[in-house]
């Protein structure tokens, strides 16, 4: 079946899609068993400060994002998808093990920053790869479903977290037993990407790195100016946790929140797709900025608990949104060279979330409020921008609608 048949959707998604989701779940698996608790390890056990937590979030943000447009240009300049995905999740498996030897705050800051270099360089190729295996008339779905499975392991992670925590104690031992759980499930997802089949795309040997951004088409390109605004509204996750901890849940209860979040998100994420295959991915993304304004201005003013698991329920739904339906919308934009769009993506906002983390951190200090009216309100810019530049006009053309 080719994979840009508009005419054949499927009721499910691809095998492949399952096995890739596989290895997102495990990966995740391991990563959240750690993510879950590192906000809090970070400035309540090793001593580090909020501000100094938003650097290093802005930082980890950067270094996801910062080798998103290399790996995308290598994958499509080789038409290789497979080989530089088990570079990318290799290199966070081995990241790992700076946990295992260093619980200082230098050693846990050199861990998040190293870490998702990884993930920088995996998720262009991948999502090429993805892209190439799922049907367009389905595409939005096979996007959802690999986000489920995706989230899924950030599901278990936290949950895992918090019967050890519960079991063992809050101590360094304890932590220090998550960290070496968390290293099984990250080897096991290397094994099973090895047996994947690759799906290589057509190879453009002879273009530089700077050269393939002039053959990006302007949709994706009008898209871009919308998403870096957004990006300045979405500063680090974990400025949520904080908020959470600071209307009183305990951090063990704090993990559960997080598992809440993606519990939300891997429910959604399917039936967000499907509704995206059917509406068009333009009014989803819409959608999602709206989403994101209203949940941070409920963060700015929420003061009971019920009112956080609420809005913790609500940035899950967000989420589905905007990792899934974003990477869709792309694949739909820029046909040829999928692997430098979603690169270029990935890199432009993930440049942003630095000073996006920053900022938050500053006014953090001031007044928590502070930092999730200002992200509304980008949040608001960004929405009104996407509406003046419409990125798919072009597509609403070749369709007929």
């Amino acid at each position: 079946m080719g994979s840009d048949d508009p005419s054949s959707p499927q009721p499910g998604v691809h095998p492949d899609i399952l096995k890739l989701g596989l290895v997102s779940f495990l990966t995740d698996l391991s990563s959240e068993i750690i993510f879950s608790v590192f906000a809090i390890f970070f400035t309540t056990v090793a001593g580090a400060s909020a501000a100094l937590l938003g650097l290093i979030e802005g930082l980890a943000d950067l270094s996801a994002s910062s080798l998103n447009y290399l790996s995308g240009w290598l994958s499509d300049r080789s038409g290789k998808r497979k080989i530089f995905t088990i570079a990318g999740y290799g290199f966070s498996t081995l990241a790992k093990i700076i946990l295992l030897v260093s619980s200082s705050v230098t050693g846990l800051a050199v861990f998040r920053v190293i870490e998702r270099l990884g993930k920088s360089f995996r998720g262009p190729p991948r999502d090429a790869w993805l892209s190439a295996v799922a049907a367009q008339g389905n595409r939005g779905y096979a996007f959802g479903v690999h986000k489920a499975l995706d989230k899924s392991g950030a599901v278990l992670g936290p949950l895992l977290a918090y019967a050890l925590l519960s079991w063992l104690g809050e101590g360094m031992a304890t932590y220090q037993v998550l960290f070496w759980v968390a290293m099984v499930p990250a080897v096991l997802s290397i094994g099973v990407l090895a047996m994947v089949e690759d799906k290589p795309g057509k190879p453009h040997e002879r273009e530089n790195l700077f050269a393939t951004w002039g053959t990006l088409s302007p949709a994706f390109k009008r898209y871009l100016v919308s998403s870096g605004i957004f990006s300045l509204a979405y500063f680090s996750f974990s400025f949520l946790l904080l908020r959470a901890y600071s209307v009183g849940f305990a951090v063990k209860d704090i993990v559960l929140l997080y598992a809440l979040f993606n519990i939300a998100c891997v429910v959604t994420a399917p039936l967000i797709g499907k509704i995206s295959d059917r509406v068009g991915r333009a009014r989803m993304i819409m959608l999602g900025y709206l989403t994101y304004m209203l949940m941070c201005l409920g963060f700015a003013v929420a003061t009971t608990q019920a009112e956080i698991i609420a809005l913790f329920v609500m940035f899950g739904v967000f989420y589905a949104i905007d990792e899934a339906q974003s990477k869709a919308f792309i694949a739909d934009l820029e046909q040829d060279r999928r692997a430098s769009a979603m690169g270029m993506y990935n890199f432009v906002t993930g440049m942003l979330y630095l000073p996006a983390s920053l900022v938050a951190g500053a006014l953090w200090l001031l007044h928590p409020a502070a930092a999730f009216l200002l992200a509304a309100a980008l949040a608001l810019v960004a929405l009104a921008v996407f509406l003046r530049l419409r990125p798919d006009r072009d597509l609403r053309i070749v369709s007929g609608h």
